[in-house]
């Protein structure tokens, strides 16, 4: 089987933060629904149709097949449908990347980013310090209301590689290490907020496994997020009889960098290391995709700051860290890059330093993944 090799295209049905900071000057917003709760409502409608018209468009998608990428993650907001005031859905768009990915042979795989109380209590689940979504009955059957909708729209389109239920669903480590926990605007609505328990992950994937398959032919790929616990599925999957599913796992080096000093590659090798046995022992009973990685390391901007050739030694770095991930990914049956782009022009400074890293493009120009070819 040959690997799945792919990129997310994030920031343009979802938006953070830190990758489209112009959204958030002036409002306190921290997140999406923030941001819908303190802008002018007609102002960020208007805002966001420009910026989602403009930031894909059919030439990206035409970009990504000379690159050589056939594989494209999509993360959507769980309003995609816009049925949820005041959010402004998005599915005509994703009608659009589905035309553009079959013109030029591509696939999608669709993402559910964000549910309405939040996965993660990260930005990227749409509200910050807030998890609560596991908790209610109501918002949990609304999903699978979300799933089962959009299964039955793109079931036959020829350009679905698969539906991944949902992204990131924390876990109680990744929950209490988080400074998001702390970090929510209103307090009395992040009370109560907790990681998502294993047992109800285990039950909604059942459920929301259920839902798509129904619609999706078994040539269509379901994939799981593992909730940051990937050693924990075993043979989950296997005994619950589910056909054509992956297992989807994130690594992030500079992840890792946040939580301890970096000052050698020798602790990415051996985090690196790490990782590749726990894909491995999960491969075992489940094929795995690394579903979001990148370049960004901060050895590359610290030696970047010591060395008289600045830029040439992060280079050097970063193809070096590049590689050795590459390398591990081969234990997975595949992986998707996180982003394909932050800014529209390459060639204008990125908003802040580091940012370089994080887009596929400049990884492509700079030659830090020259050994894809």
């Amino acid at each position: 089987m040959e690997q799945i090799k792919g990129v997310n295209i994030g920031n343009w049905l979802v938006l953070e933060k830190w990758m489209a900071p112009d959204f958030f000057e002036s409002t306190g917003a921290e997140d999406e629904i923030w941001l819908n709760r303190k802008a002018s409502h007609q102002a960020l409608q208007d805002k966001m149709r420009i910026h989602r018209d403009t930031y894909v468009t059919e030439q990206d998608f035409q970009n990504l097949s000379e690159l050589g990428m056939k594989l494209i993650r999509i993360p959507i907001p769980y309003f995609v449908f816009g049925d949820t005031f005041p959010y402004m859905g998005c599915i005509d768009y994703l009608d659009r990347a589905f035309d553009w990915a079959e013109k030029y042979d591509q696939k999608i795989l669709i993402d559910l980013h964000t549910v309405p109380g939040s996965q993660n209590g990260y930005d990227n689940g749409g509200l910050t310090g807030v998890c609560k979504w596991h908790k209610s009955q109501e918002q949990v059957s609304f999903v699978l209301s979300v799933l089962d909708r959009l299964a039955k729209r793109y079931a036959v389109r020829e350009g679905l590689y698969g539906i991944e239920v949902l992204n990131e669903p924390i876990s109680w480590s990744v929950w209490m290490t988080s400074p998001n926990r702390k970090q929510a605007k209103d307090r009395s609505e992040a009370d109560g907020s907790t990681h998502v328990p294993m047992a109800f992950l285990k039950q909604f994937y059942k459920d929301a496994y259920r839902v798509l398959r129904a619609s999706l032919p078994d040539e269509k790929v379901i994939v799981f997020h593992d909730g940051f616990r990937l050693s924990k599925w075993k043979d989950f999957f296997v005994k619950e009889h589910m056909v054509n599913v992956i297992l989807d796992t994130h690594i992030y080096l500079i992840a890792m960098d946040n939580l301890i000093k970096i000052s050698s590659m020798t602790l990415y090798q051996a985090y690196l290391w790490w990782c590749q046995r726990q894909i491995k022992k999960a491969s075992k009973f489940t094929p795995v995709i690394i579903g979001e990685w990148c370049v960004a390391n901060k050895l590359a901007i610290k030696k970047q700051k010591k060395a008289k050739n600045g830029l040439e030694m992060r280079n050097k770095i970063n193809k070096k860290v590049a590689a050795m991930q590459l390398q591990t990914w081969e234990t997975a049956a595949g992986w998707f890059y996180w982003s394909y782009q932050l800014q529209k022009d390459i060639d204008q400074p990125f908003i802040r330093e580091g940012l370089r890293e994080w887009d596929f493009r400049i990884c492509k120009k700079e030659g830090w993944l020259d050994q894809l070819q």
